[in-house]
């Protein structure tokens, strides 16, 4: 019994001195932070999003404090407002930001009646996805579990009634946190001023997508021989929208009138319409 106690005293005593060392050690080697990282941080939006390609905010605080090569202009939901604080603040120069919002090329519905088998794991797209490439009979379409609308740390993203998710551009940032979360590339980002854009994310033959969905593009090219200003371009069976040359030159919109299936819609903000499911 003396024993015991006589090995836990020493025990402890070896502990009480060891912390003693530690905090003696963690006091002088300490590295003094640089009060301008708060500085920078507290300006930044908090979203932890990543789209200045850093881990965080606080990663990027003290990456455009400390190293003279990044840009303060990095942070995409802070918008010019942002960018001109950081500018300021690190003495550096800021560069000019593209603002941009998310779009999501699909409008086909979450239908089970349709899909190609029932699929009851776990919630999230990139694991249905895992399993024949999703229960959906497109196997490039929204696999309407939600994983983007999980994603968006600014609440810009809904399921709506038909189970596909829908942008709220008054609080979209433009982060791309969505984009990179989605396992079937649905989500892009656009600039907030584009005319139009293909609801289809399909790269299957014309009677193969036209088969597994009514509002699909089959490729046709109609839209790329009528657009006289080269805006439209057919890549892999799907007709692809350059929204800067449409936007830049662009005052009738033919593509819209045209397509067959009207796989090509006005954005929400378009001048040439209104498409509610955008």
């Amino acid at each position: 019994m003396g024993t015991m106690i006589s090995i836990l005293a020493i025990m402890g005593v070896i502990g009480i001195i060891f912390g003693f060392i530690l905090a003696f050690a963690n006091k002088k080697l300490a590295v003094e932070l640089n009060p301008l990282i708060h500085l920078v941080e507290d300006v930044l939006p908090k979203g932890q999003c990543g789209a200045c390609g850093f881990a965080g905010c606080q990663a990027y605080a003290e990456a455009v404090v400390l190293n003279k090569d990044v840009s303060p202009s990095l942070c995409v939901p802070g918008k010019k407002s942002v960018a001109q604080r950081v500018a300021e603040l690190t003495g550096k120069k800021p560069e000019e930001l593209e603002p941009r919002i998310a779009y999501v090329k699909c409008a086909s519905p979450i239908d089970p009646s349709s899909q190609k088998y029932i699929y009851s794991g776990l919630q999230d797209c990139v694991a249905a996805n895992i399993l024949h490439s999703g229960p959906k009979n497109c196997q490039y379409g929204c696999l309407g579990l939600g994983t983007c609308v999980k994603q968006c740390v600014f609440g810009a993203l809904e399921l709506n009634a038909q189970g596909l998710p829908v942008v709220d551009q008054a609080k979209c940032t433009g982060c791309g946190k969505c984009e990179s979360a989605c396992p079937k590339k649905v989500i892009q980002m656009i600039p907030p001023d584009a005319h139009v854009g293909v609801v289809c994310n399909s790269q299957d033959k014309g009677a193969v997508a036209r088969k597994i969905c009514s509002a699909a593009c089959i490729g046709c090219g109609l839209c790329k021989k009528l657009c006289p200003h080269g805006a439209i371009e057919i890549v892999n069976n799907l007709a692809v929208v350059n929204s800067h040359i449409c936007i830049e030159k662009c005052s009738q919109m033919v593509c819209l009138d045209k397509c067959p299936t009207k796989a090509i819609q006005a954005y929400e903000h378009s001048p040439f319409g209104k498409v509610a499911s955008l």
